[in-house]
């Protein structure tokens, strides 16, 4: 088979452009600088310059091939505003599938997120979920907005794609927040951790081959391919138990942080805030949690998330080494 794919220079795309490699499929990926995706290259990837936000540049390379994986995105906490969003993750997933549409490609997965039901406040939620509240981010927003206004209405129409759904995704190779936070506590400079914040832990090679596994199984609608769910102290504690390095202590609690995030809001687009320290980035890790039943997906994909230990003693294995550091474990 031949496939079309979206970020594949990304953390997840990058993993599912590999695996496909390795299948034996060949694979023709859209990327916005060809010197810097030279690794693609090598591993047999074909490589076309191009964007999603520029839908003729995707034509051609998208013509007569198997199937798009649309994993490309725009992600960043504690963002100034959501133009870059807007641009992406809106009107990008829109190019892409709309263009998969007009040209009668059979098959397609798209890249969301369990981040488009916001907070679920403990619950974990199922495909039928639908939140409609005011989002705690760009990226929620965006998403969300990509997925129920694009998405969602072309399945709707007839469009053959699948729509996948990670949670919050670790692992080698990973370059997001959650790696910081990792290399923080490693180093033994992560001071403070939010109480009851949770999320559904995904290991990357897990979301690839759920990917892959939509593309190839999967019929036209949603699926939450997220893993198991665990806060992120019970993470971290974890992480403390397969390395021996303590995790922090200082427990600070939702309310302190959304205190915080009122305090920051008035000031942050006037002075110099770091993004990690913003509103936004506050108000999402303030005691929230993002869950999702991933039932369906095991059911139909066969998908069978790895438990958190395994997938953080591999991860934190491979940070130590890249920190000069040995593993004892």
């Amino acid at each position: 088979m031949h496939y079309f794919i979206t970020g594949a220079t990304g953390f997840v795309g990058g993993v599912v452009a590999r695996m496909l490699v390795a299948d034996g499929h060949r694979v023709t990926a859209i990327v916005r600088n060809l010197a810097k995706a030279s690794a693609l290259a090598a591993a047999g990837v074909a490589l076309v310059a191009g964007d999603v936000t520029d839908r003729e540049s995707m034509r051609a390379p998208m013509q007569g091939t198997d199937g798009v994986l649309h994993i490309a995105g725009w992600y960043k906490l504690g963002a100034r505003d959501g133009r870059d969003g807007e641009a992406i993750n809106v009107q990008g997933t829109r190019n892409v599938l709309e263009l998969m549409r007009d040209l009668h490609i059979p098959r397609g997965v798209y890249t969301s997120s369990i981040a488009v039901n916001s907070d679920t406040h403990g619950r974990i939620v199922d495909e039928s979920y639908h939140f409609r509240g005011k989002h705690l981010s760009f990226y929620d927003d965006t998403k969300a907005r990509a997925h129920f206004d694009v998405a969602d209405p072309l399945i709707a129409a007839g469009l053959p794609l699948v729509i996948v759904q990670p949670g919050l995704i670790y692992g080698p190779g990973d370059t997001s927040s959650v790696r910081t936070t990792f290399i923080q506590y490693l180093q033994r400079q992560l001071p403070v951790l939010p109480q009851r914040t949770a999320f559904c832990w995904s290991h990357v090679d897990d979301i690839a081959r759920a990917h892959i596994a939509a593309l190839e199984h999967g019929t036209p609608g949603n699926y939450i391919i997220a893993g198991p769910p665990h806060t992120l102290t019970e993470a971290m504690d974890l992480a403390a138990s397969i390395t021996g390095i303590p995790a922090p202590m200082l427990r600070l609690p939702p309310a302190a942080l959304k205190f915080t995030a009122a305090l920051v809001a008035p000031i942050e687009n006037i002075l110099p805030v770091p993004a990690d320290y913003r509103s936004e980035y506050l108000r999402v890790t303030a005691g929230t949690t993002y869950l999702g039943d991933n039932s369906k997906a095991k059911r139909e994909l066969g998908y069978n998330p790895r438990l958190l230990r395994d997938g953080l003693t591999q991860t934190l294995r491979h940070e130590m080494r890249l920190l000069g550091m040995e593993p004892r474990f």
